[in-house]
């Protein structure tokens, strides 16, 4: 039924008539000034073989043509409502820029599910590596070399190695995680199956919780054998984010940034005893 109506669109837009420069001018008027909706009809009716010959430009994409040509009939809307007909441009020339442009953003959303050409220059390369590696394979050899990449990274704008990676996508399509992999010993296995998780396992991030939470409570228990002096130095200097100086806290506490040190190096000593007593494992 698809394939049918895309047909009938064709024959259809083939069989539109042509419109002189004066009728387009007085149209594109029409629709701009007065919203017609019958000037943008036959407006844009008269270029959709325009449409169709772009979609078939980029048919080897492996995307839908009826897709295609919807995408490119949105381009010409988006055409229709931007053109300045006072300017001296043909309507054709300004509409062919959307409807590449709209094709070219459906092709990219669709082509793989990993997004690419975000920027102009990757756009650009998407679109025109394989021609221009056909041509260069053509007067030179028919094995990719990186004398090619070289010649395409020049014509482009971008590095070899863009030219590398985009040769290697558009030469593998999309795989599914979830595909079988065929397999006399386990025909059931699946992609997804041989990946490596490096994240921890559950028993041990239990493991880690349970340790750091008996980690701080041994801590908590040392720090009540300092004084309040090596409590606020070892608090300010070790256990926060920011970490204070030794000169900041000698200002503090009325003391020079020397007997900071001292007080902390005692306290940090204190503490490792005090757990040591506490848990003689810990000393080895």
């Amino acid at each position: 039924m698809q394939e049918d109506a895309r047909r009938t669109l064709i024959r259809t837009a083939m069989k539109a008539p042509y419109l002189e420069r004066e009728e387009e001018h007085a149209l594109a008027v029409r629709w701009k000034e007065h919203q017609d909706q019958r000037a943008l009809h036959r407006l844009t009716m008269a270029h959709m073989r325009l449409v169709i010959a772009m979609a078939a430009r980029f048919r080897n994409f492996g995307l839908s043509m009826s897709d295609l040509i919807q995408e490119g009939h949105v381009g010409l809307l988006e055409a229709a409502a931007r053109f300045d007909p006072q300017r001296e441009v043909r309507f054709s020339t300004y509409a062919t820029w959307w409807i590449r442009a709209s094709m070219q953003d459906y092709i990219l959303r669709n082509w793989s599910i990993v997004r690419g050409g975000t920027s102009s220059a990757q756009k650009a390369l998407f679109f025109n590596l394989r021609r221009l590696r056909t041509k260069l394979q053509r007067a030179g050899g028919t094995t990719p070399s990186q004398e090619i990449y070289r010649e395409v990274a020049h014509a482009l704008h971008v590095s070899e190695n863009d030219v590398a990676l985009m040769d290697a996508r558009l030469a593998n399509a999309d795989t599914s995680l979830n595909a079988p992999l065929r397999s006399d010993n386990d025909p059931a296995s699946e992609r997804i199956d041989f990946l490596v998780c490096e994240a921890p396992s559950p028993d041990e991030l239990a493991r880690e919780t349970i340790d750091g939470e008996r980690r701080a409570q041994w801590l908590q228990q040392a720090l009540g054998t300092l004084n309040g002096r090596e409590l606020i130095i070892v608090r300010e200097r070790r256990l926060s984010e920011e970490g204070a100086t030794l000169e900041a806290l000698g200002a503090t506490l009325g003391i020079s940034k020397e007997r900071v040190r001292q007080i902390e190096s005692r306290a940090l000593e204190k503490l490792r005893m005090a757990l040591v007593k506490r848990h003689p494992e810990l000393a080895a």
